[in-house]
């Protein structure tokens, strides 16, 4: 175990509580920073990690499952804890304009930062392609809003190229310093379980995520005795599965907007992750993916956005298919809130409000008691 992990976060005094003053703070001496370094926080980290026995229940399954929600994050998604660490190195390096393209939760996480550091930020956004609880954000946060007609991959495309100019700092995944921040979320579920998960789920566009936990538990345990370490497990959509296929794919589809990612910029992180964790990739549906997105809102009060469904729809894969053993210690990542994109939302439930008059009567006919 990396010597000091578990006890930043433990009290000076036995009657004070700890102030979180966010994943710079804490994590400092893992991460690519220095004194000089100026920090750009909203708090972020220190995210819930949440059993959730009754999904398990309901799924088959015989294993403890722990999920990380990162909905709780500032801007409700774990984009928080890689743009702290970049909106902090671009100040640092006196850059007055910062770009990303997006899905949609980047570009609200870019947006916050760049208010709060007091500069400009630029998201690339696919025309008509993203949720509008994350364009709301972005608009909101005061950033300069360009969709263009085509797919995140050729938003990213752009972006690059404009990147090389040397007129604006990019901040997406593509950005090393994003993957050191978001490698703090595995450092927080070690001290919470007090070990590394036998195994760890998690959605994949992009791939840095699944990068950034390994990268993160690798550093966690300082023998990186392979037995120490949890199997990376990634799922993508089946209309946007390139890692799965092997290949590129041109025009992805898939409900889950935040994973609708052609050409994965962390390709090869997520390979090495995969490969060194003796780890799994597969696909879902996007049948699937909204059968276990509105699971576990109804069986255990937790609404995620459709993407991190995936990696419970990878979890319900597994169990059927007998992938996981019995007791089992599994974590899985929650990468956004639910409210990110209410339409899938209202779609999902497939239900709506009952109008009735205003008497007691015709309340009590509906709920029938």
């Amino acid at each position: 175990m990396k010597p000091g992990l578990r006890s930043q976060t433990q009290p000076t005094h036995p009657s004070r509580p700890v102030v979180w003053k966010g994943v710079i703070h804490h994590y400092a001496r893992y991460l690519p920073v220095s004194k000089s370094t100026p920090v750009i926080t909203l708090q972020e980290g220190n995210t819930p990690l949440i059993r959730v026995s009754n999904f398990v229940e309901a799924c088959g399954g015989e294993f403890e499952l722990w999920l990380k929600c990162e909905a709780m994050n500032p801007t409700c998604s774990f984009k928080d804890r890689g743009m702290t660490v970049a909106v902090s190195k671009a100040v640092e390096k006196h850059a007055k304009v910062v770009i990303c393209a997006s899905t949609g939760n980047t570009s609200a996480s870019a947006a916050a930062y760049a208010a709060r550091a007091k500069i400009r930020c630029v998201v690339l956004l696919p025309h008509g392609k993203i949720a509008l609880g994350k364009l709301a954000q972005a608009l909101m946060y005061g950033a300069t809003t360009v969709a263009i007609d085509g797919n995140f991959d050729e938003a990213l495309r752009i972006v690059r190229e404009l990147g090389e100019t040397g007129l604006v700092e990019v901040v997406n995944s593509v950005n090393p310093v994003r993957i050191e921040g978001q490698k703090t979320a595995a450092f927080e579920i070690c001290d919470h379980l007090g070990r590394a998960p036998d195994f760890h789920f998690l959605p994949v566009g992009n791939a840095g995520n699944i990068t950034a936990y390994w990268k993160g538990y690798t550093e966690y345990f300082s023998d990186k005795e392979t037995s120490s370490l949890p199997r990376m497990f990634g799922y993508q959509a089946s209309g946007a599965a390139p890692i799965v296929e092997g290949r590129p794919i041109d025009k992805p589809e898939t409900v889950a907007s935040a994973i609708r990612i052609g050409n994965p910029a962390s390709w090869e992180g997520a390979a090495k992750a995969l490969k060194e964790s003796n780890g799994h990739i597969d696909k879902v549906t996007d049948a699937e993916i909204l059968a276990a997105y509105q699971l576990l809102a109804r069986a255990e009060g937790l609404f995620v956005e459709p993407a991190s469904a995936a990696a419970l729809a990878g979890i319900i894969q597994c169990t059927k298919q007998n992938l996981i053993p019995k007791g089992s210690l599994v974590a899985a990542t929650m990468t956004g809130h639910g409210l990110k994109d209410p339409d899938n939302a209202i779609k999902t439930a497939g239900v709506e409000p009952v109008v009735v008059p205003a008497q007691r009567e015709a309340v009590l006919k509906v709920i029938g008691v």
